[in-house]
């Protein structure tokens, strides 16, 4: 495979992060101070189209691939990762409605989300449900032409502003998936507040008490709910936190090569110290390889390859280790003013290690990619012999 952007491709990176520097960046620490993306900005991002970026033309989409879909992630996450998650889950309801909706379900919704008129969440994980997501706790009961939905939520992204949740629920111990509305009786929304980081990503816990839903808003039929649609979400989520971790580490660069030019130490800049240049060493090459890892995840699913789910759990795996080790060494070379919040540097280190446990923690990738690793081991031994 030949790593070349096309023309249409480079003009989008450069439509993107002209937009990430003048609309995000100069915003991006009050944004983490305020716990909240403005309106005005969600807006700007609706009007790009930047919020159905993988919806088709049809209905009001940019239809990307999925090299360019990247391409934005990066961007974003680079300027400000609250950001980039907002485009993360409202682009992993949109496509599941877009791959796994009824027709009725996709001709309502998705100009809808296409337009950013109504926003959305992805209510997968629970107090006691993380990445045991087939144990899920929330229920759901039919009772005539609704079911009723009981349970609890949590680490809910934009939950707050939400106008659209995607709920997973077990009927008679099967997962199923629905579109509950945010106006819906019993649908109860709880801030969350001092997180670590991504702190502008409006993060919520739902209680679902008594939540009445039409029986025409379940997704996918008992059974197919965590298998197909969950899985495939996540996967584009996956993806999305690839390339946002890419633009932290590559943020944590462009901030560190700034300061070490122009901090001076015994009459000299930093960057005069082997030392810091070994640390600028490791980010170029750690940002380049993890940026590599994605682009191939990226061309994966653009050629429809049966190893596209592995390539992203690498992409995200590595990629979101690197964007932790490069933001301690961003850090490290901003001294004490790494620690303060007069330098991005400190958001980055915290925005990083969120990467590392979001869509699937990087210990469940390690599982994954390794049980990947055996089945194609025992296929290609089934092959030879």
């Amino acid at each position: 495979m030949k790593i070349e952007l096309t023309s249409s491709q480079q003009a989008a990176q450069a439509e993107f992060r002209a937009f990430a520097d003048t609309e995000i960046f100069p915003f991006a620490h009050r944004f983490d101070q305020e716990e909240c993306l403005p309106t005005e900005l969600i807006c700007k991002l609706a009007e790009h189209k930047y919020l159905a970026t993988i919806l088709p033309a049809e209905v009001g989409g940019r239809d990307f691939d999925m090299i360019t879909f990247g391409l934005l992630n990066e961007e974003i996450g680079r300027a400000c990762s609250s950001t980039r998650s907002l485009l993360t889950v409202h682009g992993m309801v949109s496509y599941t409605i877009l791959r796994w909706g009824t027709s009725q379900q996709r001709e309502y919704w998705l100009p809808r989300l296409a337009a950013g008129d109504t926003l959305t969440a992805f209510a997968l994980t629970e107090p006691n449900v993380g990445s045991d997501a087939k144990h899920l706790e929330t229920s759901a009961e039919r009772q005539g032409e609704v079911y009723v939905l009981n349970g609890h939520k949590k680490w809910i992204s934009f939950g707050q502003i939400a106008g659209l949740f995607l709920i997973f629920a077990q009927i008679e111990g099967q997962p199923a998936a629905f579109l509950v509305e945010g106006n819906t009786p019993g649908l109860i929304v709880e801030p969350m507040r001092g997180l670590l980081g991504t702190r502008a990503s409006m993060l919520a816990e739902i209680h679902l008490e008594k939540c009445p839903v039409p029986k025409g808003n379940l997704l996918a039929s008992p059974g197919l709910g965590f298998a197909a649609v969950a899985l495939s979400a996540l996967d584009l989520g996956r993806y999305s936190v690839a390339w946002g971790s890419v633009g932290i580490g590559q943020a944590c660069l462009e901030a560190s090569l700034h300061y070490s030019r122009q901090r001076q130490q015994f009459g000299v800049p930093l960057q005069s110290f082997q030392l810091i240049q070994e640390m600028i060493t490791n980010m170029v090459t750690q940002v380049k390889a993890a940026r590599l890892l994605c682009y191939q995840a990226g061309y994966s699913h653009d050629s429809h390859q049966s190893n596209a789910t592995t390539e992203t759990l690498m992409a995200k795996y590595f990629a979101s280790n690197m964007a932790s080790r490069v933001a301690s060494d961003a850090v490290q070379i901003h001294g004490g003013n790494g620690c303060g919040p007069d330098y991005p540097v400190s958001r980055y280190f915290r925005d990083a290690k969120v990467m590392e446990i979001i869509e699937g923690s990087n210990q469940m990738q390690q599982v994954m990619i390794a049980q990947n690793a055996y089945q194609e081991c025992k296929n290609l031994a089934r092959a030879l012999s």
